[in-house]
């Protein structure tokens, strides 16, 4: 998937989260993904936890930074 397909999955709306980056409207925080994976947590475990969200939600994030 191209950078500009995955990066149409992070919207922006000033009335959730004041603003902050979420994934395409499940309410999780783009910034909270990215502290997953920096803690070492593995993009499946993620996936396990938060089965609403896609691999490529994850690559999104990463697209994002």
């Amino acid at each position: 998937m191209k950078k500009n397909d995955l990066l149409e999955r992070i919207t922006i709306n000033p009335d959730i989260f004041n603003g902050k980056p979420i994934i395409r409207g499940l309410r999780i925080k783009v910034e909270n993904i990215l502290a997953l994976l920096e803690q070492g947590v593995t993009m499946q475990e993620i996936l396990e936890d938060l089965p609403d969200m896609e691999l490529n939600d994850i690559k999104a994030c990463l697209a994002y930074a």
